[in-house]
């Protein structure tokens, strides 16, 4: 210990408290049994004032005018590129209308995305899907009876992430998709953009996927109106290690009556003579289908025939007092339980080969309950899962 170095030096027995400093003539020492302990002067501890602080920060920078860049880092990496002119100047704060960020300038910008395997950061595993959600654009659509639709659609696209590589570039993902957008779509102009997606971002895998509300004039069911039903539509297309998959999913609405209900409700009118009103209420049914290679086109429409053949109580359009009162003898005519709604689609999509696998998801939103009826029915394994996302049913809702 250097004595002249520390203010002050505490002795201290090990069994007493005197604090008696000793010297013998070669400086103060330890006695046996005796320990030493740092006692910091008040003024060490204070807080530096401004006025060190900007001492300090010119005995820094006076340090950093000679220093190396290497220097810099090695006594602390926040110091790399600090000089006396190197301190920056205050920012501007007008927006450069008149700046081009020409092609070296661009070649210049940091590209974290791109950047080596060791700027990974969590597990180093490849990741199934990466992309965008819900980009917007009119889409046209090739109907089956009346040509050409023009709707607006949301997209969603991704692809496989490989285990060694940072990130993807996700601007391309709708550049990408841009190039194929003012041609009609079916599924094979979806394969072209799902074939270029591969290419541009240098994947294994890749999906697309094209949500729109497709609207279909339906009559009414005595007074000779009509109107435009809309039908939530998607359609999907999937490469996943070297298999296509081609999928619909349709959102059909309904009226349900329950059958249980129907007959207490006219029982209590036969025997009792009691005026009774059974229960109904709005239903959904997400019917999403794999269309089966080398087969005929599936076209939008057609699915809903399926479905209005399956359950013929879809939701009405236009209504007056002759159609309110067909609803209610057709609702009558075709009671249904939740599984005997699952099954009625089952029955007609097991009919049409232009339909592989599917899978049937029913939600009757419950007037009686105050939970909802639902049911679950696959066909092959594309559907088939161990496991439902938590909220499968609660996007079950029309929106009207």
């Amino acid at each position: 210990m250097n004595f002249y170095a520390i203010r002050y030096v505490q002795i201290k027995k090990l069994k007493s408290n005197p604090l008696i400093p000793h010297t013998d003539g070669e400086g103060p020492h330890l006695r046996k049994g005796e320990i030493a302990v740092n006692i910091h002067s008040p003024d060490i501890e204070d807080a530096p004032t401004r006025a060190e602080a900007e001492a300090a920060k010119a005995l820094l920078l006076r340090w950093a005018a000679s220093a190396s860049t290497a220097e810099q880092k090695d006594l602390d990496p926040m110091l790399n590129g600090l000089s006396p002119a190197g301190i920056p100047p205050e920012l501007k704060r007008i927006y450069p209308d008149n700046f081009v960020a020409d092609a070296d300038y661009v070649r210049g910008l940091p590209d974290l995305q791109n950047g080596p395997s060791s700027l990974i950061r969590g597990a180093k595993k490849h990741i199934q899907h990466v992309g965008i959600s819900n980009f917007r654009l009119p889409i046209r659509f090739q109907t089956r009876d009346n040509g050409p639709l023009q709707l607006e659609t949301s997209v969603t696209g991704s692809v496989s992430l490989d285990s060694s590589k940072k990130g993807i570039n996700m601007s391309r993902i709708m550049r990408t998709f841009y190039r194929h957008s003012e041609e009609t779509f079916s599924f094979d102009v979806i394969e072209r953009a799902l074939d270029d997606y591969k290419v541009d971002l240098e994947s294994f895998d890749a999906r697309i996927q094209m949500r729109m509300s497709f609207p279909m004039k339906v009559e009414s069911l005595r007074s000779g109106l009509s109107g435009y039903q809309y039908y939530d539509i998607s359609l999907e297309l999937s490469e996943i290690e070297g298999q296509r998959h081609k999928i619909i999913h349709l959102d059909y609405v309904y009226s349900s009556t329950c059958p249980c209900s129907l007959e207490l409700s006219e029982h209590s009118r036969s025997t009792r003579g009691q005026l009774a009103t059974p229960h109904s209420q709005r239903s959904v049914a997400r019917i999403s289908v794999l269309v089966a290679p080398g087969e005929s086109c599936l076209w939008f429409e057609d699915l809903v025939d399926f479905c209005r053949l399956a359950v013929p109580t879809e939701t009405q359009v236009m209504v007056k007092r002759e159609d309110e009162q067909a609803f209610a003898e057709l609702n009558a005519a075709n009671p249904i339980f939740v599984e005997d709604a699952a099954r009625l689609f089952c029955e007609q999509l097991q009919l049409d080969p232009r339909v592989s696998d599917f899978r049937v998801i029913a939600s009757h939103q419950e007037s009686l309950h105050s939970h909802d009826a639902i049911s679950v029915l696959t066909e092959g394994n594309t559907f088939a899962q161990t496991s439902l996302d938590p909220r499968t049913f609660e996007s079950l809702f029309h929106i009207g």
